[in-house]
């Protein structure tokens, strides 16, 4: 989807970064910033600053149910414009949430195989990702995977790319819009 079917321009919109566990939206998000001359804004801060806990104290205190209720409810409040945006990768199980993404910005979904993701997400356990009891790092791959190709408005590989890359690439394709 182009920016001018959204209505959207590239210059004054959002960019909002979603992707699994281990991809490095965040990383790429302040890079991307940077370069950008924006604000970075990461959704999973965010929710752990007015919470005052990180996401696993949440997940484990409040359950997965709740935690994904307060993880809309925080980002449905986002109010920003020109800013770079890195959600936590279970933002995409809230359609509220992703509607309100996509009428703030332009959805880019950073893609990376399974594989790279298992070998760079070694804390699954206590980086507070949202995972049913018994569900494993594929299982929840391949959950959410078809969840970002929906929601995404543009796609980036970022398999055997830098961060810098990464962020090159994506000012490089917003350019192009």
């Amino acid at each position: 989807m182009h920016l001018m079917e959204t209505g959207q321009n590239a210059k004054d919109t959002n960019v909002i970064l979603i992707g699994m566990c281990g991809v490095g939206k965040s990383t790429v998000g302040v890079i991307l910033a940077k370069m950008m001359s924006r604000y970075f804004l990461d959704s999973d801060v965010f929710v752990q600053a007015i919470q005052d806990r990180d996401l696993q104290q949440i997940i484990d205190t409040e359950g997965l149910e709740a935690f994904c209720k307060i993880e809309e409810e925080y980002v449905t409040c986002i109010d920003v414009k020109n800013a770079v945006i890195a959600t936590g990768g279970s933002v995409v199980y809230s359609p509220r949430a992703m509607q309100h993404l996509a009428d703030i910005g332009i959805i880019i979904h950073l893609d990376l195989d399974f594989d790279t993701i298992r070998q760079r997400v070694t804390d699954l356990y206590a980086r507070g990702v949202v995972m049913e009891k018994g569900q494993t790092l594929k299982s929840l791959y391949e959950k959410r995977h078809r969840l970002y190709q929906e929601y995404a408005q543009l796609t980036i590989d970022c398999a055997n790319k830098t961060h810098e890359q990464i962020a090159e690439e994506i000012t490089s394709r917003l350019s192009m819009q």
